[in-house]
């Protein structure tokens, strides 16, 4: 069976798109949840993609990589978050 690797917040929409990828695509369905300093409850969201049925999840920590390869570089370009 063919995988694929969903980026899952543990919301609605990335909740449904996974048993939707199972049941119209017969997909073997892998969760990916990336730590950025959201401050979730990375383990809630684990939780909720095996009741899903995945066939994997990984949480990443990707906060250091985040803020020194994307904020710190926008903040030196001034840029603005929705219209701050």
């Amino acid at each position: 069976m063919a995988k694929v690797v969903l980026a899952f917040s543990g919301g609605l929409d990335t909740s449904v798109m996974v048993k939707w990828l199972q049941e119209k695509y017969g997909y073997d369905v892998v969760t990916l949840t990336l730590d950025l300093g959201q401050g979730k409850d990375l383990k809630r969201v684990e939780e909720k993609a095996w009741s899903l049925g995945v066939v994997n999840h990984y949480s990443i920590d990707a906060r250091e990589e985040f803020i020194n390869d994307y904020v710190v570089p926008a903040i030196k370009a001034n840029a603005l978050y929705m219209d701050a």
